[in-house]
């Protein structure tokens, strides 16, 4: 995502990317043999995948001029538990329990500490922050919003029709607020776009809503606990950025967060019902 805005803006990188998704994802559907569906639950559930691309790429595309990669990865970590907030509301899926609810304080905590790392560095890192954070919350209702229209629609027909809803608003938006075609576009630039584009567009979302499909959403989101620590290394070892100690600290307090908010309730179930067999 940074190393496609180099040089051409990010509206640009983002708008780019999303104009070879949906090309590559109506070709691969053709040549699959599968149609979009157009019925009423159909068109929703496109308008809600839609939206939420358009929102949440526009947003963390933004706020990645602002924080080194990695943070965005963690920082999106923090999806698992907006969207199990959500999910208990309009899912009925599992509450906060106390065991959540410690998790997710745990959580902050890690948030808490990145932001410490922040206040050394100038307020454009609040920017990017909270650009991510924003973007969390908009790809949380999105998911939640596609998972309660229970389409029964194939991963890849959802994808498709999410990005023929969001390019229009990609390219009105880079025509607005956008700069200039860009003179010139490096050859990282343009081969991060066009990855992103097959990729992370049509590839990465398609699977995405297979799984949202199958899985309660909660669960989905816990897909984003595994890129962390890996997002920092590529940073460090791609892009030369410095990783701070108390980032690592802040990872680890928001990882092990998540890790008892989806999980915390059942080793301590399990851990009650091996109490009761050695008590018999």
């Amino acid at each position: 995502i940074k190393w496609s805005g180099e040089g051409v803006g990010y509206l640009f990188g983002v708008t780019g990317r999303m104009v070879i998704g949906v090309v590559m994802a109506l070709l691969i559907l053709h040549l699959m043999g599968l149609r979009l569906a157009w019925h009423r639950t159909a068109r929703l559930t496109y308008l809600a995948a839609g939206l939420g691309i358009y929102v949440a790429m526009t947003s963390v595309y933004w706020a990645s001029q602002f924080i080194p990669s990695g943070w965005v990865a963690v920082l999106y970590g923090l999806t698992p538990i907006v969207t199990g907030l959500m999910a208990r509301v309009w899912l009925n899926e599992q509450g906060l329990t106390p065991v959540r609810f410690v998790s997710m304080s745990v959580a902050l905590c890690g948030l808490a500490v990145i932001f410490n790392v922040g206040l050394e560095t100038g307020y454009q890192i609040y920017l990017g922050v909270f650009g991510v954070l924003f973007s969390v919350v908009s790809h949380s209702i999105s998911s939640i919003w596609v998972k309660r229209m229970e389409s029964g629609l194939h991963g890849l027909a959802i994808t498709t029709g999410g990005l023929m809803v969001s390019v229009p608003l990609f390219l009105v938006s880079w025509l607005l607020l956008g700069e200039a075609w860009p003179a010139e576009i490096g050859s990282k630039t343009r081969a991060s776009i066009i990855y992103l584009g097959v990729v992370g567009s049509v590839l990465g979302f398609a699977l995405y809503y297979y799984v949202l499909r199958h899985v309660e959403a909660t669960r989905v989101a816990l897909i984003t606990m595994l890129t962390p620590v890996i997002a920092l290394l590529v940073g460090h070892w791609f892009n030369d950025e410095v990783i701070d100690g108390r980032v690592w600290l802040g990872t680890l307090l928001i990882m092990l967060g998540l890790l008892g908010f989806e999980l915390g309730s059942q080793w301590l179930s399990r851990l009650r019902a091996g109490q009761q067999d050695k008590a018999f």
